[in-house]
């Protein structure tokens, strides 16, 4: 039995988000991939070209760099979703200077409610230095209340390392 909602977490380029596909594709249900992020550069779009390789077909795609809340409230029992990712997100909400707590709070309103089964990524940024500015700084606090509330929330939590999962909360299924 695959829990509601499944958090994956880990550090840049970790595998999180393969490992995580790969508990989307093993499910047997059909597989949503709904994408946080925006391009606005040409590496983050071949960063976007290589996830859609490595994920390969079967995936309904939703682009929603910012409300999650109505595609979450919109999708069934028989899928299973993945959300990739909540760094990118929270990137998204900060740099638009949007109401993180509110913004944190309709997402796991949204993550509790939603009537399909939910795996989530998101970077674990609190590992590394200090950073220099303030925009960096208030977004790994703001990163590390986020993946405390995801992990709360959470039924299985995996920390994904050099390509290999820990669990952290819950059984795998």
């Amino acid at each position: 039995m695959y829990p509601d909602l499944t958090f994956v977490l880990g550090g840049a380029a970790s595998g999180k988000s393969a490992y995580a596909e790969q508990l989307i594709v093993s499910s047997g249900k059909n597989r949503v991939y709904l994408a946080t992020s925006q391009v606005f550069d040409d590496e983050m779009g071949q960063k976007v070209q290589r996830h859609v390789s490595q994920r390969g077909e079967g995936w309904d795609t939703i682009e929603a760099p910012f409300d999650l809340a109505p595609v979450l409230a919109n999708l069934n029992p028989n899928q299973i979703c993945l959300i990739d990712c909540a760094t990118m997100w929270l990137s998204n909400q900060l740099l638009a200077e949007n109401d993180l707590e509110q913004a944190q709070s309709v997402l796991l309103d949204a993550l509790r409610t939603c009537p399909a089964q939910i795996v989530i990524v998101s970077n674990e940024v609190g590992h590394g230095i200090v950073p220099e500015n303030p925009l960096a700084r208030r977004f790994r606090e703001a990163q590390g209340r986020l993946n405390i509330a995801l992990a709360a929330q959470a039924d299985l939590v995996v920390q994904v390392t050099a390509g290999l999962p820990l669990v952290l909360k819950g059984q795998l299924p």
